[in-house]
This record gives structure tokens, C-alpha cells and sequence, in this order.
């Protein structure tokens, strides 16, 4: 008979309705104020010559804004040399690719269609390319010397 009643007692603990997480994302930057918000005060609680909410020195239901987390100094140094380093190395590959003999003349893309090929054997082409990546250095550059003093 005990274990009937424990019985009971475990299918009355798996019908119990437990809390899920939410599925929806989370769609603000700060998580919440963990303290509750205060209460706001009543007119009665108030004396005479005093405006409700002002002895706390702002307006009742509004939250200070939380601070931002900064990023540290280091962090944002580090990402701009790796963010300048990419770039150059895309834009030197660039600029050089175009006028390689191995890469763009003996490319397998362009011998299989040679319409693609004689169209890519053109000066005009191998310039745009070849300015796509001076553009890309240039920016690098540029990037560089803009946020060198941090």
C-alpha cells in the first residue's frame, strides 16, 4: 500500500506545471535592474506642500539608465591591427592575382568557359581588379593612420 501512495505522490509531482524558459530572444543590450522598482508614493502619504515623486529627486517609475560596459583600450587596439593586417593582405593578393601567370592565365574556371576567359584576358579587366585591390590597401591605410591615436 506504501508504494501505491508513493506512486500517487510521483504522478502528482510530474503533472505539477514547471516553469520553462522563455524561447523568445533576449532583445535588450542591458539585463534587467535586478533591485525592484520603487513604489511610488501615494497622494495621502505626502505633506501638504510637497509634489508626489520629488523627494526622491527624479520621477516615480523611471529607471536610471544603466552605465555602458567599455571595451577595454587593448581589445580595441588589437582588432584594429588584425583588421588592418587583413586588409592589406587582401588588397596586396588582389592587386597581384590579375597579372599571375599560375592564378588567372592557366585558371581552370576560366578554361572551362572561354567566353569567361577571353573576357578576363582583357588589360581593362586585370586594371579594375588590380584597383579593387589598390582601393582595399588604400583603406587599410587610411584606417590605420585615422585611429592610430586611439
Amino acid at each position: 500500500m506504501a508504494g501505491a501512495a508513493e506512486l500517487g505522490d510521483g504522478e502528482r509531482r510530474s503533472n505539477e506545471r514547471r516553469p520553462r524558459m522563455s524561447q523568445k530572444p533576449e532583445l535588450t543590450l542591458f539585463p534587467p535592474d535586478p533591485r525592484p522598482a520603487p513604489a511610488p508614493e501615494s497622494a495621502s502619504g505626502a505633506s501638504a506642500g510637497s509634489v508626489p515623486g520629488a523627494a526622491s529627486g527624479s520621477a516615480p517609475g523611471i529607471q536610471p539608465r544603466p552605465t555602458r560596459r567599455r571595451i577595454p583600450h587593448w581589445l580595441e587596439r588589437a582588432e584594429l591591427f588584425l583588421r588592418v593586417l587583413l586588409r592589406m593582405y587582401i588588397g596586396v593578393a588582389v592587386c597581384y592575382i590579375p597579372w599571375s601567370r599560375s592564378f588567372w592565365d592557366q585558371n581552370p574556371l576560366f578554361a572551362r568557359f572561354p567566353l569567361l576567359g577571353a573576357f578576363a584576358a582583357h588589360g581593362a579587366v586585370r586594371g579594375l581588379v588590380s584597383g579593387l585591390g589598390l582601393l582595399n590597401l588604400w583603406i587599410a591605410f587610411h584606417d590605420a593612420l585615422r585611429r592610430r591615436d586611439g
